[in-house]
């Protein structure tokens, strides 16, 4: 439905397959992706092919059989004429190794300082931390940001709080350290996602969103302004209360939201003018904000829907 929707627009999709532990998943799934080269144009709707989302995370897979997929995917590219399309994987920074590094044709890395346990104080630093180390391990490729981001209610874990406060704190500090080293990135999410489940350790699943449920923005446009940020290089444990560099506020004591600032607006009604229309939000889609940055509804899904990142 997505790439059919997108025929006569200029849009960009990256392709996904599944991956779990029962290859025959994963072939069902390639096939479909060579029978559709077929039917839609691919070199001009395609940006990426991604093989399997955080299946090494979940232990389903090694990054040996991962690599193995990425090669075989590459291979049937080839076979259509489409080798020019890059193939990469969508997975955990720390999953990420040389056998890995070297069938991919860029790293797409998700990181969460979050999952992390740590507090919204040091989670632009642990973040990049992360995106630098593993730079170094990638050499020459390009090393991109698939996922990130921070919720905005439930549980703690361990030091992180979710807030609304914090979600916008995260948000400004990641984008504007990622535009001034020009990092592309995705967004996780574009949406409160309801359907999620909601039994995990902090209960957070269904709140990532920056648009909620209803969809109604949960932030005033803009919704993030990068004047006078400067990066975090701070190099304290997590323990420490030590503010960042461009002294926002934070809520680090409790989930809940004493007092928002002025730029947040958890009833708002209108409109956020940077986020996509309606028949361009399904669930499996991501719409773009602006600059590099993309927003995604969905950690898995068959067809990712995007504005181009390449």
């Amino acid at each position: 439905p997505v790439l059919r929707a997108m025929e006569n627009t200029d849009w960009k999709v990256q392709l996904g397959l599944w991956i779990n532990k029962d290859d025959a998943v994963y072939e069902k799934d390639r096939d479909e992706l060579i029978r559709l080269a077929g039917v839609f144009d691919y070199k001009k709707h395609v940006t990426a092919v991604i093989v399997g989302n955080e299946a090494i995370y979940r232990e389903e897979q090694t990054t040996a059989q991962v690599a193995a997929k990425v090669k075989d995917v590459k291979q049937a590219l080839a076979k259509l004429g489409l080798e020019s399309i890059p193939v990469t994987v969508s997975e955990t920074w720390p999953s990420y190794d040389k056998t890995l590094i070297d069938a991919v044709d860029y790293v797409n890395m998700h990181v969460f300082p979050f999952w992390e346990g740590i507090s919204i104080d040091n989670a632009q630093r642990k973040a990049f931390e992360h995106i630098h180390d593993l730079q170094k391990l990638a050499g020459n490729k390009r090393v991109v940001v698939g996922e990130t981001g921070w919720p905005d209610a439930g549980g703690n874990f361990d030091a992180a709080v979710p807030s609304l406060k914090n979600e916008q704190r995260y948000l400004r500090e990641f984008i504007c350290r990622a535009q001034l080293e020009k990092i592309n990135y995705v967004w996780f999410s574009a949406f409160d996602e309801a359907w999620k489940p909601t039994t995990n350790a902090s209960n957070v699943e269904t709140h990532w969103g920056v648009i909620k449920g209803d969809k109604t923005p949960k932030f005033k446009s803009p919704m993030y302004d990068c004047t006078g940020f400067k990066p975090s290089s701070s190099t304290s444990d997590d323990s420490s209360s030590e503010e960042s560099s461009d002294d926002l506020s934070s809520d680090n004591n409790s989930s809940e939201i004493d007092s928002l600032d002025n730029d947040i607006d958890e009833s708002s009604n209108e409109n956020d003018e940077s986020s996509e229309s309606d028949e361009s939000t399904s669930s499996d889609a991501q719409s773009h904000i602006g600059g590099n940055m993309m927003v995604t509804t969905a950690a898995s899904v068959v067809a990712f829907a995007a504005a181009a990142l390449f």
